[in-house]
């Protein structure tokens, strides 16, 4: 989810429009319907001893019951209007509230007027579905290349669950992307504009709760591991005295954020809730992601990747992510914050010519960047290298692209983490020359590491090893077993 950091940037994230009831909802044998995507209980902070009694506490698929529920009554959606920013487009020029200028509250009569239409959460069957998304192209209400996309993630999401050989994976696909569809129909219509600092929106309608159920069928937790899950425990430990966490990862796939919430909601619900990514504004610009993303915490910053994508932004970009590193360290400053990122300033993808994957280089100026950040921040800190796989969930394109509107390949896998103990940047650079090549070393000692564990994971998942797979540096286990 998270691209460069070589200039990071953070800006909360205010919602256009207050959301009407749904009818889509899921929830489990120990949650009521009404807490399932709307007005949940406040997160708690939870220790690797307790459990939790939330929907996000077992991710089997065999452990939840979906409910497809439909309500007669609608509210209407409250808008807001971000300066420069007009609520008719889908799509601003920038990726987040750039400029720190609150947005505006339209006036009550204005809010009563913007009702959604309900099309996709009125959908009974496939058939709805796809038809709605062609009724509001003839209507002038969503662009075609939008609904290109939406019609293209609900076939290639139907094929994923129903390959997971879940027996109830219609109704999963119908309940899911009836949920999605319907997201990205209100965000087109009022797109919500994200702020540095982006908080997950938890109510009236539960982002975060929405995006878990969402990736959740797509998961094979029958082959997927968590590495070293006791370095993870003594990270909660740290957070609750006050330290502050980075983790530095490889990236893979837009589900990166779900992926890691998901192996970690038994054990550690608090971690796999509060976790804040650092976010390339590709995720909160895309219409298909941004629902995704609404869910999560978030630290936006623009890519170094796609900077000069627009000669006319760089400088409003570069200007932006150094109000993003100031409100970084704001952050750290206040301590117990746990924040995830991936130096490497985007997704994975094959190596040329061999077609096999592996973590992408870091960035040494990324990493020097956050580890700079957590030395002058106040409290303690902690640097651990993390590795994810799970790039056969949802796959990237084959090669970086500058456009908006990529294909989502998507399939049902097994996925996998891990955590290897901190590195001490002083042990790594005692015998180093300068600071240059200092950063260069333990941005490689970082990387090495990650490239390590993420070597175990791919015995385990695609080498089909399974748990025989650890090492004695990565001890593989299935905490929600």
């Amino acid at each position: 989810m998270s691209d460069s950091f070589a200039h990071s940037t953070s800006h909360n994230c205010y919602y256009r429009h207050k959301k009407k009831k749904s009818s889509t909802m899921f929830t489990t044998p120990f949650s009521s319907p009404s807490t399932a995507f709307f007005s949940p209980p406040k997160a708690s902070y939870s220790s690797s001893s307790s459990s939790s009694s939330s929907s996000s506490s077992l991710p089997l698929r065999s452990s939840f019951t979906f409910y497809h529920l439909r309500f007669n009554a609608t509210t209407s959606s409250s808008s807001v209007t971000t300066s420069g920013t007009s609520s008719s487009s889908y799509c601003s020029p920038l990726a987040f509230n750039s400029n720190n200028k609150k947005p505006k509250e339209i006036s009550a009569n204005m809010a009563a007027s913007s009702v959604s239409s309900r099309t996709f959460l009125n959908a009974r069957n496939e058939q709805d579905v796809l038809s709605g998304i062609k009724k509001e192209v003839e209507a002038g209400t969503l662009p075609p290349t939008i609904a290109e996309g939406m019609e293209e993630l609900y076939l290639n999401y139907k094929s994923a669950v129903v390959k997971s050989g879940d027996p109830k994976a219609d109704e999963i696909v119908l309940s899911n992307m009836t949920a999605l569809l319907d997201r990205i129909f209100l965000d087109v219509k009022e797109p919500f504009v994200f702020e540095a600092h982006h908080k997950a929106k938890r109510e009236p309608f539960d982002y975060y709760m929405f995006g878990q159920n969402y990736i959740r069928p797509l998961v094979d937790f029958n082959t997927s591991y968590v590495g070293n899950m006791p370095l993870f425990i003594q990270m909660e430990e740290q957070l609750k005295q006050g330290h502050n966490i980075i983790l530095m990862s490889n990236h893979q796939s837009e589900a990166d954020p779900a992926i890691i919430a998901l192996l970690l909601e038994m054990r550690l619900p608090h971690i796999a809730e509060n976790l804040i990514y650092v976010a390339g504004d590709r995720v909160i610009t895309d219409p298909l992601c941004k629902p995704f993303s609404i869910g999560r915490n978030l630290i936006c910053v623009y890519s170094k990747k796609h900077m000069l994508d627009d000669p006319a932004l760089v400088e409003t970009k570069r200007k932006a992510n150094t109000r993003s590193l100031k409100e970084m360290a704001t952050l750290l400053r206040s301590g117990s914050q746990i924040i995830w990122i991936a130096p490497s300033g985007g997704r994975d993808r094959p190596v040329a010519n061999s077609g096999e994957w592996a973590p992408a280089p870091f960035d040494s100026s990324s990493v020097d960047n956050m580890r700079r950040l957590v030395d002058h921040s106040g409290p303690p800190g902690h640097i651990y290298p993390m590795a994810i796989l799970c790039h056969d969930i949802m796959p990237p394109p084959l090669k970086v692209e500058k456009e908006i509107g990529e294909k989502r390949i998507i399939s049902y896998h097994g996925t996998g983490i891990s955590l290897a103990p901190e590195i001490s940047f002083s042990d790594i650079t005692a015998s180093c020359e300068n600071p240059e090549k200092a950063k260069e070393a333990y941005s490689k000692a970082l990387y090495d590491s990650v490239t390590s564990q993420y070597d175990v994971l791919e015995s385990a998942i695609h080498g089909k090893k399974g748990l025989e797979a650890s090492t004695p540096a990565v001890s593989l286990s299935q905490p929600w077993k």
